[in-house]
């Protein structure tokens, strides 16, 4: 699918985005990327692409960066396990989508990639695999981060139905190259490479490996039905098997010790308070365990059968996560700080 109009990529600098935009330039597509005034380029360095500075939060900045645009893929989000203020990740993660999608198709996209997460959908009660059509309990979404992506992708089915050209991805957890802040899941595997994760708690979440997700984006935008929404997962995995997984490739010895998840609450609470006093981001949070209470996995089959999704063996994204965390530099300055 080449086009000659460009494509405009939002949150291109981030993790998740960087590769859709890498995914998009194979496919021959030309790019626009929103970038804001301040944010880290590392990612984007090397890539042809036209940029357009702009901010969720400036709906202006989004309708000229969305300007004779054909496609919009919205990747940009605020993902953060914990947050000061959850004013400003409603705003960016609900207000911006908003605007992001009603600034496309002002434009006259003739296709808009929303990217959700699987935390805006539901969990079963037996710890099965969830889908798409899995029921949400909004009464009980856990975390702010879970709260604003559902809110997010119901608005952003509501502006389907109201005629937008949105189709919807939810990408499960990510892991590879380029995660350079890195992101919680990113900040799980390095942890647990540099000796930082001697003991887990008893649950699971759904592992893949980013260009895969990135591949799913562009699949998305190929072939994708208009208001359908596509989980884009790889492998569901205890987190005992998940850091069994990452110590075999950084050549350590796995944790052993399961403790119980009201054993780690004290400390997730002594975290928080921690993050507040000194601007630091806690390692686990009271939401994290609220969490951890079920286990987090997901079925990619729709996505399989409609886009022709096929994603790697979480071996490999491990792999290739630790292989850039370690060109990076950041394996080794948290092997040292730790001591491991």
């Amino acid at each position: 699918m080449a086009t000659a109009a460009p494509t405009l990529v939002t949150g291109a600098t981030g993790f998740v985005g960087s590769a859709v935009a890498r995914a998009l330039a194979a496919r021959g597509h030309t790019l626009r990327l929103l970038v804001r005034a301040t944010s880290d380029r590392r990612n984007i360095a090397g890539l042809e692409a036209e940029l357009a500075v702009g901010d969720l939060t400036d709906p202006a900045s989004l309708a000229a960066a969305a300007a004779g645009c054909r496609y919009v893929v919205h990747v940009a989000a605020d993902y953060r396990i914990w947050v000061p203020d959850p004013a400003a990740m409603q705003a960016a993660n609900v207000d911006g989508t908003v605007a992001m999608l009603r600034a496309a198709a002002a434009a006259g996209a003739e296709r808009i990639v929303y990217c959700s997460s699987v935390a805006a959908l539901g969990l079963t009660r037996d710890g099965s695999p969830a889908n798409e059509a899995t029921p949400v309990d909004p009464a009980n979404i856990v975390s702010i981060y879970k709260q604003s992506k559902y809110q997010a992708e119901q608005a952003a089915r509501a502006l389907a139905r109201q005629g937008l050209p949105v189709v919807i991805v939810n990408p499960a957890a990510p892991v590879g190259p380029r995660d350079i802040k890195p992101t919680p899941t990113g900040r799980m595997i390095l942890d647990a490479a540099a000796g930082r994760t001697p003991a887990y708690v008893d649950t699971g979440l759904n592992l893949v490996h980013v260009d895969d997700v990135a591949e799913g984006h562009v699949l998305a935008l190929e072939r994708g039905r208009i208001g359908e929404s596509y989980i884009l997962g790889g492998e569901n995995l205890t987190l005992r098997a998940v850091l069994t997984l990452v110590a075999a490739a950084a050549g350590r010895a796995p944790p052993r010790i399961r403790v119980p998840i009201a054993a780690v609450w004290p400390a997730a609470l002594a975290m928080e308070l921690g993050a507040r006093l000194f601007g630091t981001e806690p390692r686990v949070t009271r939401d994290y365990l609220r969490m951890a209470r079920k286990k987090m996995f997901y079925a990619s089959d729709k996505a399989v059968a409609e886009l022709g999704y096929a994603p790697r063996p979480v071996r490999e994204a491990i792999a290739d996560s630790l292989a850039w965390f370690q060109a990076a530099g950041m394996l080794a300055r948290l092997t040292r700080r730790s001591g491991a």
